[in-house]
């Protein structure tokens, strides 16, 4: 298969694991476990940011992107995580009109945690089941009236867009999505290769 290129999208305050997390799972995801080291991942995997500038994380880390909002190429897969950052973005409409424009293009939209909220500003989860932060439910559920808020899933996917938990949510979602563009055979191999313990079911880790 050719190369998905995925995006994870990135901002000041992002939540560390919430996009590194998805990061590990696809970049080390491989069709062939016995030629891991010969072949490369079938997915392509960039972070991207409203600029071209160090992103400073949540706990300090410094990140800089491949691409901007500006200058990102096609992208097939595009994840929204989250964090505190995403309370100032919720009311950025030049960030929402480009995940709009994204989301008319890409095959899969997904979020982690908070970044649920990014996408339900931006109009995209309207009429659909969706889950964020255990600590964010009841935040979700007024902020966004028109979506089913999801208190007791893990990961919930909704045709095409996938919403899941807080922060350590999003390796399991990225699973899903291997899974889904890879089978399951080789998202089993990939937690393997992590030493990440296959979601078997899924319910939500953390209740409120």
């Amino acid at each position: 298969m050719s190369q998905r290129t995925v995006g994870i999208l990135t901002f000041d305050d992002v939540e560390v694991l919430d996009f590194t997390g998805p990061f590990e799972v696809f970049s080390v995801a491989r069709l062939s476990e016995e030629r891991r080291r010969e072949e490369p991942s079938p997915f392509d995997v960039w972070l991207v940011a409203e600029s071209d500038q160090p992103v400073t994380t949540s706990g300090g880390m410094k990140v800089l992107p491949l691409y901007t909002t500006a200058n990102c190429p096609h992208l097939d897969i595009l994840v929204i995580p989250g964090g505190w950052g995403t309370r100032r973005l919720l009311t950025h409409e030049p960030l929402l009109e480009w995940i709009r424009k994204q989301s008319d293009s890409v095959s899969l939209l997904t979020s982690v945690c908070t970044g649920a909220l990014l996408l339900g500003q931006a109009g995209l989860l309207d009429g659909r089941r969706a889950t964020t932060h255990w600590k964010s439910l009841d935040v979700m559920e007024e902020l966004l009236p028109n979506v089913t808020v999801v208190r007791d899933q893990h990961v919930v996917e909704e045709g095409d867009v996938l919403t899941s938990a807080g922060i350590s949510a999003g390796i399991e979602m990225a699973l899903r999505v291997v899974a889904r563009e890879c089978g399951e055979s080789v998202a089993r191999a990939t937690a393997a290769h992590m030493e990440y313990p296959f979601p078997e079911d899924n319910r939500r880790r953390v209740k409120a």
